[in-house]
């Protein structure tokens, strides 16, 4: 599965943490992410990150380029509540809006990542698989 991973300044030590947890089941998979926060993942786990542009730069557009052309599986984004930045919270409404136009399960906090990564792993999402596959044609 083709995994995004973005993360909120505020948030990106618990991406790394929950990404160092939950290694032996993101290793299986391609990940992708924007700038800094796939670097840091990277640096810390040893795993492969694609590096995608930085939020800033429109690495945040770039993922739901690939949501929207069924290239993304699953979306884990760790958003800070307290930001009051109205440019990410309208990011993030838009990441959402693809993910449901294409059914890709996301993540917006980490109680929900556990639940998906674990679901994961269990392969309850192995339906994703054969909807990516038959989108091809």
């Amino acid at each position: 599965m083709n995994i995004a991973l973005m993360a909120h300044d505020k948030k990106k030590e618990l991406m790394v943490q929950f990404c160092t947890a939950y290694k032996s089941i993101l290793i299986k998979h391609n990940l992708c992410a924007t700038a800094t926060t796939g670097r840091l993942v990277a640096d810390n786990t040893g795993m492969p990150v694609t590096l995608l542009l930085s939020h800033k730069q429109g690495g945040h557009q770039q993922i739901n380029a690939r949501i929207a052309y069924n290239e993304i599986d699953m979306v884990l984004i760790f958003t800070d509540p307290n930001s009051k930045d109205a440019m990410e919270d309208s990011q993030l409404v838009e990441t959402i809006r693809h993910c449901d136009r294409q059914n890709v399960p996301i993540a917006t906090n980490l109680a929900s990542a556990e639940m998906l990564i674990l679901g994961l792993q269990r392969g309850d999402l192995d339906w994703r698989e054969m909807f990516h596959n038959k989108s091809r044609y």
